[in-house]
């Protein structure tokens, strides 16, 4: 086993413990337990390692969809004003967000416009059949 010296804010490290203390564990026991759950959710992920800024979160018809992490705007929704003719610029604005953010999208969209153009095509299918 590997040591390795941890710097955690104070507020993190006392809820850590707590926790720990909870599940009648040592604190170091607590640490590797959540990092080896952190790893292993990562490496089942279908999150892009490319792209930090993305990840996936199920929506409301449990269908699972890529977002602007933190935001909650689907990657699909940048692609859509994308096709609807609005620069990346526009989108930022229209978003509040950093241009960087919108071109993440956009180059992320550019990699999987397979799966976010089927989910786009279902959802406007859904939309016409509906009324």
């Amino acid at each position: 086993m590997t040591r390795y010296a941890l710097n955690l804010p104070i507020d993190l490290k006392r809820e850590a413990e707590e926790l720990a203390s909870r599940q009648g564990i040592s604190l170091n026991q607590f640490i590797m337990w959540s990092v080896s759950d952190k790893v292993a959710t990562l490496r089942e992920s279908l999150a892009d390692l490319k792209f930090p800024g993305i990840t996936y979160r199920r929506g409301e018809s449990g269908w699972v969809a890529p977002v602007l992490q933190g935001t909650g705007i689907r990657v699909q929704t940048i692609a859509a004003d994308l096709q609807l003719g609005l620069t990346p610029e526009e989108i930022a604005a229209e978003y509040s967000l950093a241009l960087p953010r919108i071109q993440e999208a956009q180059a992320f969209y550019q990699v999987h416009r397979v799966e976010i153009d089927a989910s786009l095509k279902a959802e406007k299918d859904l939309e016409d059949a509906g009324g």
